[in-house]
């Protein structure tokens, strides 16, 4: 007597997935990523109190003794906040990624079938978006206190715009410290170490000529002070386009760089 068994169905496995079946996956876990806000609230809360934390306290605490008065304080030193909130909100991508890394979340989202980049594009795409709101209350608060916007709509959408993009190659500098460090206690120490020096040396939060000449070289070639002069430029009024245009060369060096390396210390983790 024979006995007739009847065979499972090939599954067909694609043994490449290509871009745009990349970027589907990537897009997917972005959106998953800003869905879970709506369940967990305090990430927009994580957002918000350090925005708000430093800019009445820059204005307030350091504006008459800087700039004479709050309100020209704030018309300065405004631009400069945002920049400084857009690099240090990078971070949360590397904690993020190293926190997941160490509870074996992002183990896991590797093992599905999908790209093998997705999990780390899609935290770098929604880590990005989230800068918007930042961005926002920024502004808003701002103009609560007594910040003016000069060049209307188009000025601000061209300022989120070049943050978005410079926030987007920092990224990966982000991603970079997340996956070499071993622990996300590390990633702070390393990150505050790397951002902190960047930020404070730049005219983001004071002009250039009240610092030492030896100091005044940095500053003056620093990417975070362009970037600086050209939000400035693009919410208040005045040069724009070098600034513009030498942040975006940075934020194009910065992603040569540090995506390679990024990727390659990603793909030893496989």
């Amino acid at each position: 007597m024979t006995t007739l068994t009847e065979s499972a169905p090939a599954i067909n496995i694609p043994v490449r997935i290509g871009p745009a079946t990349a970027l589907r996956h990537t897009m997917t876990l972005a959106w998953r990523s800003l869905v879970q806000i709506k369940h967990n609230p305090m990430e927009l809360l994580d957002l918000s109190v350090q925005p708000i934390m430093f800019l009445v306290l820059f204005t307030y605490v350091f504006g008459g003794a800087i700039a004479g008065s709050t309100g020209d304080y704030l018309q300065f030193s405004l631009p400069g906040l945002v920049v400084q909130n857009m690099l240090f909100a990078t971070l949360t991508t590397a904690i993020g990624l190293s926190t997941d890394i160490t509870k074996g979340v992002f183990d896991r989202l590797r093992s599905l079938p999908i790209a093998r980049s997705a999990p780390l594009g899609g935290r770098i795409v929604a880590d990005t978006v989230k800068q918007v709101w930042a961005f926002a209350l920024f502004v808003g608060l701002g103009t609560v206190l007594g910040f003016r916007v000069h060049t209307g709509v188009a000025g601000v959408v061209g300022a989120l715009a070049l943050l978005l993009v410079f926030a987007l190659a920092m990224s990966w500098l982000s991603v970079l410290i997340g996956l070499v460090a071993s622990e996300p206690e590390k990633v702070q120490i390393i990150a505050f170490s790397v951002m902190m020096p960047l930020t404070f040396t730049s005219n983001a939060f004071v002009p250039t000529k009240t610092m030492p000449d030896w100091l005044q070289k940095w500053v003056d070639v620093n990417p975070v002070t362009h970037l600086a002069d050209a939000v400035r430029g693009l919410l208040s009024g005045g040069p724009v386009a070098s600034h513009a245009t030498i942040s975006l060369i940075w934020a194009l060096g910065i992603a040569l760089v540090f995506a390679p390396l990024s990727l390659r210390a990603f793909r030893s983790r496989g």
